[in-house]
Order: structure tokens, then sequence, then C-alpha cells
């Protein structure tokens, strides 16, 4: 396990990359499909990551409070051979974590290097016009043994539903590297 921090590709205000992306329920996914969405959570995750396994909860709790009104997708973007990844590893975690939302497989990593992400778990917040209002953290805790006293990732989503300015735009995620293809 290498510990990685995420890092700023997409700008504040910068639109949504576009995606064309199989999920886990053997349905295509684009961008567009989210746009009638007032916001959209584009997290990239894993099966195997305990960065991934700790904020999973939260992450489904945050999809089950504000499902119709913030999309919640989550893509795999690490390379499928790795151990523990892939579509059948996919389904299987999401089936054993509750995961309701969108899982979706970037077996390219093309995805994952137009974001800019580097690490799982790797949040990106959109607001209603698909622009970038955060980049960053579920929560404040940074190690596996924290327990987290700030939720940052839904206090944020609340800022957006109510048109208010999320102040921190940027606050690094910490997580494992994504897995990149040799």
């Amino acid at each position: 396990m290498v510990l990685t921090k995420s890092e700023v590709k997409l700008n504040f205000g910068d639109k949504a990359p576009s995606f064309h992306l199989k999920g886990i329920d053997g349905k295509t996914y684009s961008l567009d499909e989210f746009s009638d969405s007032d916001g959209l959570l584009v997290i990239f995750m894993c099966n195997h990551c305990p960065y991934v396994q700790a904020k999973i909860d939260s992450i489904v709790k945050l999809h089950e409070k504000f499902k119709g009104n913030i999309a919640v997708i989550g893509i795999n973007s690490n390379d499928p051979e790795y151990p523990g990844e892939g579509m059948e590893n996919m389904k299987k975690f999401a089936r054993d974590r509750g995961i309701h939302f969108p899982y979706l497989l970037d077996d390219t990593q093309e995805v994952a290097k137009i974001y800019g992400a580097t690490c799982t778990p790797d949040p990106f917040l959109f607001d209603k016009e698909m622009k970038l209002v955060f980049h960053g953290r579920i929560d404040n805790a940074l190690t596996l043994e924290e327990e987290p006293t700030e939720q940052i990732m839904e206090n944020n989503i609340q800022k957006i539903l109510q048109g208010e300015k999320i102040e921190k735009d940027f606050e690094p995620s910490i997580g494992c590297s994504i897995k990149w293809k040799e």
C-alpha cells in the first residue's frame, strides 16, 4: 500500500470531463445521464484499499441521504488485473458493502487521468452545471484509526443544495495510490 494525497488537475469551476464506462450492472454510463441532478459526486475508489473500506459506509450514507438531489458514482480505475480488483470483485464488493449507486470500471484508466485522480478514495463534487465546486475529503479523519469529527463532504453537499459558496474548494484526500497498468 502506497499512501498518496490527491492532487489538483481540475480546478474550481472546471466542467466535469465526460466518460462512457461500464457499470457492475452491465449498463454503460455517461456523464449526460446525471445532468438532471442538482449535483454529482464522482469518487475514484476500489475494492481492496483500506482507506476506501474505512470510508465506504460514509459514502453509502451520503448516497442514501442525498439521492434524488445529488448523483453519486464510484469509478474504479485500478488495473483490473491487480489482486482484488476487476469487474467480478467490484460486484462482490458492492454486494457486501450495500453499494446501490453506479460503480463503474475505468479499465483503460483514461478517466482517472483526465480527472487527475491519484488515490482511492479521491472524491470530486460538481454542482448542477457540472462545474467542480470541491475536490477532497469525505471527512476529517486522516488515519484509519481516527474517528471523524467533521463530515466535510456532507457539509459541502448541503451548501451547494442551499446555494451557498464552499469556502475551501480543495482539501486533499488521502488513500492508496491508483494501481496503474505497467
